[in-house]
């Protein structure tokens, strides 16, 4: 059997232990451990703490050289880098100031990246996939969020979520798989059964026997589907075992009380929450994602973070990597870019991207370096964890670790 392996010394080693769940994290709460290591076997840690404490005959050692800080592997908890095609015509409109209908009835639009999507191949779609995971994963994100949601047709939904299950087999961030077949009603839908019934009774049945993924999600919004349309469609998902999630209040509110309603792991985007809808989340169990790169993409207001942190919400903040809305698809620098428009600390923004997004994904391995975690984390070429966010993104993780071992030297 090979020895444990301790990897260090760090200069700062955040853990990320100790902090709660919900509400505001103040910058005296951080944990840093100071000339910190990391003792991992097969895959997991074993223990984490002060590296000349940890050194022992029974350990091999991968010595750190230079000042660096370690922390959890990021986790990106709303993704759709499953796709076909680009939508860069529609972000040339946008910024020449043609409105959402425009772009669509100029070709543009969600409805544009299902029909690319459709015409890929499955193995075009998983190459898509791991291209897109690679360029996240060199930027310190080692678990991955990916929604289905641009084939909307039952063939072609099965498509997409079988195109992420064997990306993850081929990539070494771990892919987290999400069935959002209720992105928006298909243009072309000309049956007499409604989609949505369609879907709960041909798609679930597939994805459960194929184990494709374990979480469903919908876009509420008059866009897309109304909460009078979509409450059926959750209760039998919930019937079925599958996890809920929402895209909810991106536009317009009244998605926040679905998730709340049927105990939504995460509520996402909330660009358009007001103090009712803020107070609702805080109250619940639900976690509230920010999306901030839509925000960026789409020239609009921010996610309301501050007020959702200081009512006692729980905050994740997700890349919502997307060809559409947000196609840059940095998650560091997205959220340090929420952080200096929300007045956030530096503790909860690393909060936001580790482990309070490890639990909007319902994962609670991962997200902190402690005892019995998997091995997942990240080396900056620094000395002090505040460069991270002050460079905004463009201070790049110089090491990768998942599950134990360097995947991005």
């Amino acid at each position: 059997m090979n020895k444990p392996l301790l990897i260090g010394p760090f200069a700062q080693l955040l853990p990320m232990t100790g902090l709660p769940l919900k509400g505001t994290l103040k910058d005296e709460q951080l944990r840093i451990v100071e000339n910190g290591g990391i003792l991992v076997s097969e895959g997991k840690i074993l223990k984490v703490g002060v590296f000349n404490e940890l050194k022992s005959d029974d350990v091999d050692i991968h010595h750190i050289e230079g000042n660096h800080v370690c922390l959890p592997g990021f986790v990106d908890s709303h993704t759709h880098i499953c796709f076909g095609g680009t939508r860069a015509r529609d972000y040339a409109y946008r910024n020449a100031g043609k409105t959402y209908l425009e772009i669509a009835k100029a070709g543009g639009g969600i409805w544009d990246t299902v029909t690319q999507t459709r015409k890929a191949s499955q193995q075009e779609l998983v190459e898509g996939i791991l291209s897109r995971s690679k360029k996240h994963l060199k930027n310190g994100v080692t678990t991955i969020e990916v929604k289905s949601g641009y084939g909307l047709s039952v063939d072609e939904e099965l498509k997409m979520l079988r195109a992420i299950k064997q990306a993850n087999e081929d990539t070494n961030a771990s892919l987290i798989p999400t069935c959002l077949a209720a992105h928006m009603k298909p243009k072309d839908w000309n049956k007499d059964e409604g989609y949505l019934d369609t879907i709960i009774n041909e798609l679930f049945p597939i994805i459960k026997t194929e184990n494709l993924a374990n979480r469903i999600d919908a876009f509420v919004e008059e866009s897309a589907f109304s909460t009078e349309e979509i409450k059926p469609y959750f209760q039998k998902a919930k019937e079925m075992g599958f996890d809920i999630t929402v895209h909810a209040d991106q536009f317009t509110t009244g998605g926040s009380q679905v998730a709340v309603d049927f105990d939504a792991v995460s509520a996402d985007h909330l660009e358009a929450s007001t103090e009712k809808e803020i107070q609702l989340l805080a109250k619940s169990n639900t976690i509230a994602t920010a999306l901030p790169g839509a925000s960026i993409g789409l020239g609009c207001a921010y996610t309301p973070a501050r007020k959702i942190l200081d009512a006692g919400g729980a905050l994740s903040i997700a890349s919502d990597h997307n060809p559409g809305s947000a196609p840059m698809g940095d998650l560091l620098t997205q959220a340090s870019i929420l952080g200096t428009f929300e007045k956030l600390s530096n503790t909860e923004v690393l909060a936001g991207i580790t482990f309070r997004a490890a639990a909007a994904l319902r994962l609670e391995d991962r997200g902190k370096l402690e005892t019995g975690a998997v091995a997942d984390f990240i080396i900056f070429p620094t000395d002090n964890y505040q460069e991270i966010t002050y460079h905004q993104g463009q201070l790049k993780p110089s090491d990768v670790w998942k599950k134990g071992i360097n995947v991005c030297k």
